[in-house]
């Protein structure tokens, strides 16, 4: 019968053996990442995964120990859970500092390419044509601002004329002519 018993709580240390190892591999897949930030994200997503299932085996384990008939069997199976939680905490730092490394190293390469201008493909060409683009494109600009200047200019002069009549015609003081122009 406690052969019987054994199976489920090897099995359930291969599967924690099994995670820990797992999680190792993707901390180290951390520490290698050069980026964008979009793979270190799925890098952390599958870490969280396997930390979760790496969770829920040792509380499987615990749950076994608490289970067990003779105390010293008992014993020993929490110490293993014991064990298994530091490790899986051991993890987590390692995890962490992996993280804020990897940030960091990509942090610096963003830094570094925009000093030196970024990379090519985002560099524009600054060829005869696209200058000549430009100044049109600025010329074009210009002539659109002075014709609306023009414009307004030949507004205020309708509106002067138009007040200097209605002064002229109707005796309009300049107190008038001040609440006209509130409007």
């Amino acid at each position: 019968m406690a052969a019987a018993a054994d199976v489920p709580v090897r099995v359930c240390n291969q599967e924690i053996v099994k995670f820990d190892l797992e999680i190792k591999a993707a901390v180290q897949d951390i520490r290698d990442c050069m980026g964008p930030i979009s793979t270190l994200t799925e890098l952390n997503a599958k870490v969280k995964e396997k930390f979760h299932h790496l969770r829920l085996r040792i509380q499987e384990l615990e749950q076994m120990a608490k289970e067990q008939d003779k105390e010293s069997e008992k014993q020993v199976l929490l110490q293993e859970v014991e064990n298994h939680k530091k490790q899986m905490l051991s993890n987590q730092t390692a995890w962490r500092k992996a993280n804020l490394a990897c940030k960091i190293a990509i942090d610096n390469a963003e830094k570094d390419e925009l000093l030196r201008g970024g990379d090519p493909l985002r560099q524009r060409k600054t060829t005869k044509e696209s200058l000549a683009e430009g100044a049109s494109n600025i010329t074009e600009s210009l002539m659109g601002i002075s014709r609306m200047m023009s414009q307004q200019v030949r507004q205020s002069e309708e509106t002067m004329q138009t007040l200097g009549l209605l002064a002229n015609g109707s005796r309009l003081s300049y107190r008038n002519l001040d609440l006209l122009f509130c409007f």
